[in-house]
């Protein structure tokens, strides 16, 4: 019950406050993985003082400027997906709360954001940078070799992860309290128009991937 509680309270709070704190969130963990981890490699550290470094540099800061765009498009187009779900099983729901869900849901990613640096930053004292970007814990990538499997599927094996289907069961919960429906019922709304077109698109991407 309390657990609910508290999901109950993610989904319903003030929706400006809770993108900003899901943006700072998103920044001390993008901050923690550049200063402490990636600036740290041996290969940013060679190519620092070259060319190379700056259009490096320039990468990493491009990220923070990303964030708060990459949020706003992701979770509009997700509210978007979910709003026309619900409309399809006739259940009233307005887009602003699927808005809200979508905002709520999406902190479970902030979660292997920060087992990332926590494992660079204590396990994994001198990585590479390919090792960095391809890690992914609780992902189907895990159990293969980044450097000796095809490139089209280190990203989808990499999103097929816990934290995504994790993702999947905050959606539906989301849903539920708005719906005021079934879990199953609300569970097809999640599974019809999110995770099928999440599986298609990752389907899509290793057909065109050059």
């Amino acid at each position: 019950m309390k657990l609910n509680h508290e999901t109950n309270a993610l989904f319903t709070a003030d929706k400006r406050l809770l993108f900003l704190l899901l943006c700072l969130c998103s920044f001390v963990l993008l901050f923690a993985r550049q200063s402490f981890i990636e600036s740290q490699t041996a290969a940013f550290e060679f190519l620092q003082d070259r060319p190379e470094g700056f259009v490096l540099r320039l990468v990493q800061g491009l990220q923070w400027l990303g964030v708060p765009i990459i949020y706003l498009w992701k979770l509009t187009v997700i509210a978007f997906l979910l709003w026309v779900g619900c409309f399809t099983f006739g259940y009233r729901v307005t887009y602003s709360q699927c808005w809200s869900v979508a905002l709520g849901a999406e902190f479970v990613f902030l979660i292997p954001d920060l087992i990332k640096v926590l494992w660079f930053f204590f396990f994994v004292p001198d990585p590479g940078y390919a090792e960095i970007g391809s890690f992914y814990p609780l992902s189907l990538l895990s159990f293969f070799d980044y450097h000796e499997i095809d490139r089209k599927w280190a990203y989808p094996l990499r999103a097929l992860n816990a934290f995504e289907i994790f993702y999947w069961f905050i959606l539906t919960k989301g849903l539920r309290l708005y719906t005021r429906q079934s879990l199953s019922a609300t569970w097809r709304v999640t599974a019809f128009f999110y995770v099928s077109i999440f599986l298609a698109w990752l389907a899509f991407y290793v057909v065109v991937y050059k």
